[in-house]
């Protein structure tokens, strides 16, 4: 499941957003509210969330601050203020998305599928694999686990993956670990061999395997091409 917590001051926005996750059943646990900007720190400090809503206008230290602070986590700016300078410094500080209030649900949902990265599925079982799946892609996962996460059984869970996916469960793992090591390789300047084994191939060959599968091409002509591209 995908942590998440929201560090707003006006209760309506704040049962707006666990609302939405409530009535779409998103794989989302709200691990905890803030009203003000001490308290929001103090909280993604404690709960380390996947996900952060933050309003930018609080008492006692504002948005801006906070998400200045923040390391290894989503964030989504909620603000009443529809100001291009606020944007600017939004994403200056690594926000993921800018909302305005009042919250609209399918601006709300765009913006929550930007933040972790995949679309969800509407199936409530298929997101909460796919939660796991991007949560814990370079482990070993067995489909014992996800059958267990969803209290069901393992022929059930990789037949409805497959119709929600169009993917087998372990075709889906390495789908995530290729584009996981491709942008390790770009942004993080890896080698080949780093990023393979960050992302949970311990055998190279593997690595190469399933990347030529998913791109068409080596990890070093891919990059090339991308390099070429910009």
């Amino acid at each position: 499941m995908i942590r998440a917590v929201i560090c707003d001051d006006e209760k309506a926005a704040r049962n707006i957003i666990r609302h939405y996750i409530e009535v779409k059943k998103l794989p989302i646990i709200i691990a905890g509210t803030a009203e003000n900007g001490k308290d929001a720190w103090n909280l993604i400090q404690s709960e380390k969330p996947d996900l952060v809503f933050m309003d930018i206008q609080m008492p006692y230290m504002d948005g801006f601050e906070v998400i200045s602070r923040i390391r290894d986590c989503k964030v989504i700016i909620i603000t009443a203020y529809d100001s291009f300078e606020y944007a600017q410094r939004a994403l200056r500080l690594g926000a993921s998305d800018i909302l305005a209030k009042p919250i609209d649900f399918e601006q709300l949902g765009q913006a929550i599928t930007r933040a972790i990265g995949w679309n969800f599925t509407g199936n409530e079982t298929t997101d909460t694999i796919l939660a796991y799946l991007y949560g814990h892609y370079n482990e070993q996962i067995g489909l014992a686990t996800l059958a267990d996460l969803t209290y069901s059984t393992p022929s059930h869970i990789a037949r409805v993956f497959k119709k929600h996916t169009g993917k087998t469960i372990i075709s889906y793992v390495h789908k995530i670990r290729i584009e996981k090591s491709i942008q390790l390789m770009k942004e993080e300047r890896l080698s080949v061999k780093e990023a393979a084994e960050m992302v949970g191939y311990q055998n190279l060959n593997h690595f190469y395997k399933y990347f030529s599968q998913y791109t068409g091409m080596t990890p070093a002509a891919y990059m090339k091409q991308k390099e070429m591209e910009v």
